[in-house]
């Protein structure tokens, strides 16, 4: 295609490009951004909104998920959006980029839905139910920290440690779900508690 440009025509172009540049310049741009902050609510209007916390790492910023569908109707919810919290005071709306694909995260093919074990000998993972996770998880606790707790030190003082199982909690909570979760394992005597946070 040959396409002729005069020196007129130029100019016209060049002097239509400038005005439109000088009006967005001038705040005439904020305009479009007024519809766009007026329209986006509206896409989630029809979706349930829920506060949660970023799993990612240690600094536990604020979420807000979206996700459409009536669990209460018997319908399955699905996480459409996700976004920070402009409320929350850790992040106060930001989020880093792997708290930014949370969506994808959440949404991924590959991610782990259910507790999986792998039995003695066996070179593979199966599916067990959580009743079943929790269960096995119990009673191999309980077995441990009868055989291997500590009542009382050389010296007769008791101490009342249990030094053979350790627990490794996720940092990407509230402060009261901390608090509970070290309550629970300074409870049982736990001695290793550590979770990613300390790095």
């Amino acid at each position: 295609m040959n396409m002729e440009l005069s020196r007129r025509g130029f100019l016209k172009a060049t002097g239509a490009g400038v005005a439109a540049t000088s009006l967005g310049a001038m705040g005439f741009s904020e305009a479009e951004a007024a519809v766009t902050a007026h329209v986006r609510p509206m896409k989630l209007t029809n979706t349930t909104e829920t506060r949660n916390t970023c799993t990612y790492c240690s600094v536990a910023c604020g979420i807000i998920i979206y996700s459409k569908g009536d669990v209460r109707k018997g319908e399955r919810a699905e996480v459409i959006h996700v976004e920070g919290d402009a409320d929350h005071p850790t992040n106060r709306g930001t989020l880093c980029p792997k708290g930014a694909a949370l969506k994808d995260f959440v949404r991924s093919e590959t991610r782990l839905r259910q507790p999986m074990h792998r039995k003695p000998g066996s070179d593979k993972f199966e599916p067990i139910t959580w009743d079943a996770a929790l269960d096995r998880i119990a009673r191999l606790m309980k077995d441990d920290r009868d055989k291997n707790f500590i009542t009382t030190n050389a010296a007769g003082t008791p101490v009342n440690r249990w030094t053979t199982t350790g627990m490794l909690a996720a940092s990407a909570t509230t402060n009261e779900t901390a608090w509970c979760t070290f309550k629970v394992a300074k409870g049982l005597g736990i001695v290793g508690f550590d979770n990613q946070a300390r790095v």
